[in-house]
C-alpha cells in the first residue's frame, strides 16, 4: 500500500524559509517521478514542482520563480521541497503526489 507522510510545515513570516519532507513507503520510490502539489484555502489543487525518478530533471510552476527547490533521496525514500522567500500567497496545504496518490499534507501558513 502506498503511504506518503508529509512534514515540515508551519507558521512563518513573509521572506522566511521552510523545508518540507515526504517519507514514502509501499512502492519502489526510486522508480517513480514525484510531485509536490498544494491547495490554498478555497481553491483547487495546483502543481508546485516535479522531479524525475533519478532526480536529474526538475520542473516548476511559474509562480515559484526560483524560490523553491525540489529534491529527493532515493536511498532514504524521501522527497523534499526547500521553500525560500515565502509569500502570504504560498499559504496552503502541501502534498507529495505519486501517480495521483497523496498523503495527509502539511500546512504552510505565511503571515506577518
Amino acid at each position: 500500500e502506498v503511504q506518503l507522510v508529509e512534514s515540515g510545515g508551519g507558521l512563518v513570516q513573509p521572506g522566511e524559509s521552510l523545508r518540507l519532507s515526504c517519507a514514502a513507503s509501499g512502492f519502489v520510490f526510486s522508480e517513480h517521478p514525484m510531485t509536490w502539489v498544494r491547495q490554498a484555502p478555497g481553491k483547487g489543487l495546483e502543481r508546485v514542482a516535479r522531479i524525475s525518478s533519478d532526480g536529474g530533471t526538475t520542473s516548476y510552476e511559474d509562480f515559484v520563480n526560483g524560490r523553491f527547490t525540489i529534491s529527493r533521496d532515493n536511498a532514504k525514500k524521501t522527497l523534499y521541497l526547500q521553500m525560500n522567500s515565502l509569500k502570504p500567497e504560498d499559504t496552503a496545504v502541501y502534498y507529495c503526489d505519486v501517480r495521483g496518490r497523496r498523503g495527509q499534507g502539511t500546512q504552510v501558513f505565511v503571515s506577518s
